[in-house]
């Protein structure tokens, strides 16, 4: 098995949720949704945010949501390609709270410096400075 990257990671996501999840990834992080208008439709039980052009984040809005907790869920890891400081320094610029900044978190990528932030619906984000960065 030959496996070059992560496609998507789903995620639940309140029902009423839509907007807020919205607001967050796109208007506070800077991503574009995608499948929207098939969500919207029907067709799709779900929408996605594109965090890169071969990367998505579904999200799964339903009654069933049980809010992430250390025993289900930890993080998702963003690689983004800037150096910590531009991370953090467009994030509070954009409205976003800053939970934690570590020097050097361990991931596929190796060790970088990053800053985790957290969704409106719990989920924590670490947002990585890009190795070349």
């Amino acid at each position: 098995m030959d496996v070059s990257h992560i496609d998507h990671v789903n995620l639940r996501i309140p029902a009423d949720g839509v907007e807020e999840a919205v607001t967050f990834y796109v208007d506070m992080l800077g991503f574009e949704t995608d499948r929207m208008d098939a969500f919207e439709s029907g067709e799709e039980p779900f929408f996605s945010i594109r965090l890169a052009p071969d990367h998505v984040v579904h999200l799964w809005p339903t009654e069933e949501f049980d809010p992430p907790q250390a025993t289900n869920y930890d993080h998702l890891a963003l690689v983004v390609e800037d150096d910590v400081d531009g991370i953090e320094a467009e994030l509070e610029a954009r409205g976003v709270v800053v939970q934690e900044r570590l020097d050097a978190p361990l991931g596929a990528t190796g060790e970088a410096p990053a800053v985790y932030v957290r969704d409106p619906f719990g989920y924590r984000l670490e947002l990585k400075a890009g190795r070349d960065t």
